[in-house]
Order: C-alpha cells, then structure tokens, then sequence
C-alpha cells in the first residue's frame, strides 16, 4: 500500500500528471497501469503518475483498477461532465495530514485566522494594504469591488444589470438570464474547488470568512476567482443568448483550461496555509509512516509502549 511504499517507489507529486478526465469508458488494469477503454480504442496510464482520475459520466470502473489507484495514492472523483462539478470522492493524493493540522490550528486562533483572510483579500486588491483592516471593513470593500466588476461587465457587453439574485442550491431558479448563468457558473467553480482543496488533503469545511457549511473553506477559495472566471463568462454567455446550464457549464471547461484554476487553486491554498516544501517524495513517503501524539513531540508508531509506562511500585 502507499503508506508502507519505499521512497523510490512513489512519484514526486511536482512530477505527476495533475487531473485525467474520462467519460464513457471503462476504466481497468493491465500489470502497474490503467486502461481507458472506449470505441476509440485503449489508453494506458500509469497510475503512480496521475494525481487525480476524473470519472466523469458514462464511466464505469473495475475493482482492480480501483485498487491500484489507491495504492498508488491516486484521488478518484466522480464528477459531471468535463470535471464542473465533484459528487463523491475516494482517497485523497494527501498522503499526510499536516495539512489539515495545519488549516486547524490557523481556523481555530481569532488573530490568526484574520490574518488568512487578510491574505486572501490581499489575492483580490493587488497594491492594497489589507495589514490593519478588520473583518468587516475586508466585507465591505469586497462588496464595493464585485459591484465594480457587475458594472463594468455590463458595460462591456451592453447586458444591462439590475443585481444579483438567486435561490440557493437551484442555480437556474432565479433572477433575468446573466444572474442565471452566474449561479450555474459559480456551481462549477465550486465543484473545481473543492476538488484541488481535497486532493491536496485540506479541509473543504473549515474556512476562514465563510463559517457553518461543509464546503466553507470551498466557498473562500472559490471567491478568489469568481471576477475573472465566472463574472465575465456570464455577462459574455448572455451577450450571446446562450443562457442555459448546459451552455454554462460547456463554456466554463475552456475557462478552467485557459486560466489553468486546478493548478493556480492548488498552489494558492497551500501558500494561504503556510505549507512548505514541493510534495517531493521524502516528504510523501515519511509522512505517510504512522505516528503518536506526544507532549515532548511527536513519536513514531508501531512500536509497543509497555516499557514508558510508569508501574507503580
């Protein structure tokens, strides 16, 4: 399995293929690779070399192929099609969990997680001091930019714009056709989120300006991006007349390629988290062994303790 692998026999995480995609295909195994079956033909991939296998509909999967992914510490996630959206997911590529160690510690100290929101606002006003401002004051500028961004858009396009409005969890319940694709847009965002947030072994929980939803960590990151990635789609999209979901989501797979979100998400919440280093395979391999709390540090495990305990006389 992964967590017992010998260094040399894990790939650098620097050096793996970030996302596949597939979709009405089979997925199996031959020997230390996957095969993509189709009509087309097949495909092998080796497994250790593939950070995440995006399953998307029409896609069935063998046992075996399964687990070989595993074991190769390869994230599965069943997603819609052409990855906007993530239903379910198996392991993570997150061999360790300082990660989340980490995002706890931060989410979990007032100052502190100030400080991370202050860096994520910092992401959305470039030459802006953020250093002194508070939580609130952080809201109300934010609200004053994306209500730029609306206006501009608008003007931009000629798509005339009279606020935002949408039910939750029905992206194309509400409002005229611009406020419907946004709400299908950002449901697409949210699914790309939260799948890099996963597959780096943060939590899509625990956030730092959103609070009280399962995917509040999902929600802050997603924010990062919504002025250049969904905004102007939406208005372009509705320039055009192509208002529904299926338009939306078609055209939001172009702007996750060409605005590369998986990677540029992936190395900004690790940055926002504070974590060092390359996911080389040292780092993989030794903390992925098993290890026990301690007051003086850490210790490793899988070793009988009998012989610390203090008997009594």
């Amino acid at each position: 399995m992964w967590w017992q692998a010998e260094t040399q026999a894990l790939s650098r995480v620097a050096d793996r293929v970030s996302t596949v995609y597939v979709d009405y295909a089979v997925v199996g195994r031959e020997n230390n690779a996957i095969v993509l079956l189709d009509a087309d033909g097949a495909v092998h991939v080796p497994a250790a070399m593939v950070a995440a296998l995006l399953m998307g509909p029409g896609t069935k999967i063998t046992h075996a192929a399964v687990r070989l992914l595993a074991d190769s510490g390869t994230t599965v996630c069943w997603v819609g099609e052409q990855g906007v959206r993530m239903y379910a997911h198996g392991v993570s590529t997150a061999t360790h969990s300082h990660l989340l160690l980490r995002q706890a510690y931060l989410v979990s100290d007032v100052r502190r997680r100030l400080g991370v929101a202050r860096r994520m606002y910092e992401m959305r006003f470039p030459g802006e001091d953020t250093a002194r401002l508070t939580m609130q004051q952080l809201r109300g500028r934010e609200g004053a930019r994306v209500k730029r961004v609306y206006r501009e858009q608008s003007e931009r396009t000629g798509v005339e714009w009279r606020g935002r409005q949408y039910v939750p969890g029905q992206a194309m319940a509400a409002g005229d056709p611009v406020n419907r694709l946004l709400s299908a847009l950002n449901t697409c965002l949210y699914g790309v989120a939260h799948a890099a947030i996963v597959g780096v072994g943060a939590s899509a929980g625990l956030g730092f300006v959103h609070t009280g939803s399962s995917i509040s960590f999902t929600l802050d990151i997603a924010d990062l991006y919504k002025a250049e990635a969904t905004i102007p789609a939406a208005f372009d999209l509705a320039a055009l007349g192509a208002t529904s979901e299926r338009a939306a989501r078609t055209h939001f797979r172009s702007v996750v390629t060409e605005l590369r979100l998986v990677p540029r998400i992936v190395a900004d919440v690790r940055a926002l988290l504070g974590e060092g280093g390359d996911g080389g395979v040292d780092e993989l391999a030794s903390a992925g062994q098993d290890r026990l709390v301690d007051a003086a540090g850490e210790l490793p495990g899988g070793i009988n303790r009998w012989a610390d305990w203090d008997l009594p006389a």
